[in-house]
């Protein structure tokens, strides 16, 4: 099989981006949390929340640092892989970019130390601010990447100059483009979700771990109980912005939509595949599970409205049915999935026995890893949905390659991959060994009767939190 470089330049960008996407994400979730957990330790006294930040801002910190590592790669192609791009799309782009660096990491980096090392020196409140700016920082960070893809997905506020530049003659137009809201709120609600799961999975660990061994953790308590609320009252409000995010992708990417839904031709009243075996040869879904109408209903709230099939567009302007088909389908199943798991949670919690119900523990130690996998098959969705363009509807991707060898982006690929597997193997590793330890200070168990202590913060005797108390 003849690989071109087009191609090998395309999995290249493919598997450094999903490698990074992860850690962003994590981040943004991860670093509200801590703003949580930080204000609630304040507002209550009670230690275990302070001692919760100190147990998850260590994971913060790794999962930061490949983040960033992880992001400096991706520059990087944009210089070596994509360069016609870079030139095309730098004079609206480039800003953005540049406005991520100058507001949002500047943020972040400024106040990450004074959050991880700073308790002691700055006290308590100034603390507690800087935690809040970390957490903005990585709030600043997803709006400016947000706008510039959204951008990408739809173009808005440029103009094109004699040497075939796209420039910007309405910087309002360029930032808040019409999908950016949609796809700003979609990646929030997926990083706090994500977030939401990991933590869920982490407090259930340590509480399968205790009823083994006969031991008390009030932190895994709360930080499960903290988990599944999160759960409860975001996965409901993200299938919300599904909805308003797939309304938008209808009018602006009609294609997209149609080969997610796997429609080659044009309906009235469209049913819901909700599986089947895509035959793009063929031009057609085999072996479809579908719900008449319902695709319609869904999709423009009406159950005889029209959606437009693929064959409305050329072959060669079509995105791939193949791919999208699924990596949708995995998304929205993982996100049924977690709002079972959250509505669970509730029935489990209504009843007195949260944090007595094995199956649910195990369930959710399995869901600890859905949120990245969700998020991944979106990105995928979204990325592989818009070609053959980079710009859609205006710059395509071979338009946009650098005029380089086969062999030069295959042995840098090659390299990617085992640098990867070996940085961020490790760094996952690590990140997996903190959470094997229990949350409670010192990794330490606590009798009834024995108050927690935070390391340099002098107790209360009314604001001490005993190991028989459950937060829920």
């Amino acid at each position: 099989m003849d690989i071109s470089a087009l191609d090998l330049a395309r999995w290249q960008f493919a598997f450094t981006v999903s490698f990074h996407i992860i850690f962003p994400v994590f981040s943004i979730g991860l670093a509200s949390y801590l703003a949580v957990l930080n204000g609630l330790s304040l507002l209550t006294g009670r230690e275990v929340f302070l001692n919760l930040f100190n147990y998850w801002k260590k994971i913060f910190a790794v999962a930061f640092g490949m983040g960033v590592v992880s992001g400096i790669v991706m520059s990087y192609q944009f210089g070596t892989n994509w360069s016609v791009f870079a030139d095309k799309v730098g004079p609206v782009l480039g800003p953005l970019m540049g406005y991520e660096v100058l507001s949002a990491f500047f943020l972040e980096a400024g106040f990450l130390g004074v959050m991880l090392f700073g308790r002691e020196r700055v006290g308590e409140k100034l603390h507690f601010f800087a935690t809040l700016m970390v957490a903005a920082g990585t709030f600043m960070s997803a709006f400016w990447i947000l706008s510039v893809n959204s951008w990408m997905q739809t173009p808005a506020g440029y103009a094109i100059n004699a040497a075939g530049q796209f420039i910007v003659t309405d910087w309002w137009e360029v930032i808040f483009n019409p999908s950016f809201p949609y796809r700003l709120v979609h990646m929030l609600l997926a990083s706090y979700l994500t977030t939401a799961f990991v933590v869920g999975a982490v407090g259930a660990f340590h509480l399968l771990k205790a009823r083994k061994n006969g031991q008390a953790h009030p932190g895994a308590r709360t930080m499960f109980s903290m988990a599944m609320w999160m759960a409860v009252a975001t996965a409901p409000l993200q299938i919300i912005a599904g909805d308003f995010h797939g309304l938008n992708t209808l009018a602006y990417q009609p294609a997209k939509i149609a080969a997610m839904e796997g429609h080659y031709d044009t309906h009235a009243g469209a049913p819901l595949i909700l599986f089947g075996l895509p035959d793009a040869a063929n031009e057609r879904v085999n072996y479809q599970l579908a719900i008449p109408k319902l695709g319609s209903l869904i999709l423009t709230h009406d159950a005889d409205g029209v959606i437009h099939g693929l064959k409305e567009w050329p072959a060669d302007q079509r995105p791939s049915v193949a791919v999208i088909f699924w990596t949708f389908r995995v998304m929205v199943g993982i996100g049924m999935a977690m709002l079972g798991l959250g509505l669970w949670s509730l029935l489990l919690r209504a009843r007195r026995r949260l944090y007595d119900a094995t199956w649910m523990h195990r369930a959710a130690v399995l869901m600890g890893p859905s949120g990245f996998v969700a998020v991944i098959a979106g990105w995928v969705t979204t990325e592989a949905g818009r070609q053959p363009y980079t710009v859609y509807g205006l710059l395509t991707t071979v338009q946009s390659a650098s005029p380089i060898d086969a062999a030069a982006v295959g042995t840098s690929l090659l390299a990617f991959i085992v640098v990867y597997f070996a940085l961020f193997g490790a760094g996952t590793f690590y990140i997996l060994r903190l959470m094997k330890q229990p949350p409670e200070q010192h990794g330490t168990d606590l009798s009834p009767t024995q108050p927690i202590r935070a390391a340099g913060i002098m107790p209360s005797p009314v604001l001490s939190l005993r190991g028989d108390e459950r937060p829920s």
